[in-house]
């Protein structure tokens, strides 16, 4: 069974639509930028309801609940297997308040030493554009479904 991650696109309405991303931490994605930004998500076990496991990552990772009216934007399958499904809810965040949970990594890889790191060393807005460049390729799907749900209804 493959693995399972949820997570959250949040979105505003500035001088155009905007979307929040966040950047992973640690020293393997320290100087990589295009291709690099995620929506907030993690994986969730069977037993979770993936909405609820959305919304703790999102806490977990900016250190902000968000609630809202939230929008399924549909499950992608990751280049590794991974099944991620995100939903969309219209907010803000000041991507300067942001406060990232930690975990622990090997580094260097099979070093034998561990390194702790913030799951997230930055998040901010960009406008689809600019975020279709900026989000890992297998996440580009959700900005295609946020687009044609807002200009349906």
């Amino acid at each position: 069974m493959p693995k399972r991650s949820a997570g959250l696109l949040l979105y505003r309405r500035r001088k155009g639509l905007e979307v929040f991303l966040v950047h992973p931490g640690g020293p393997f994605w320290a100087k990589k930028d295009l291709g690099a930004w995620s929506i907030p998500k993690g994986e969730y076990a069977e037993s979770e309801e993936p909405l609820a496991a959305a919304q703790r990552e999102f806490a977990e990772e900016t250190g902000q609940a968000v609630c809202g009216v939230f929008l399924e934007l549909g499950t992608v399958r990751q280049p590794s297997g991974k099944l991620v499904t995100a939903w969309a809810v219209e907010g803000d965040f000041d991507p300067a308040a942001l406060v990232s949970n930690t975990c622990t990594i090997e580094w260097p890889p099979r070093s034998g030493k561990s390194l702790e790191i913030p799951e997230v060393d930055r998040a901010a807005w960009f406008p689809l554009a600019e975020a279709r460049e900026k989000l890992i390729a297998g996440q580009r799907p959700f900005l295609d479904a946020l687009h044609n749900l807002l200009a349906s209804s």
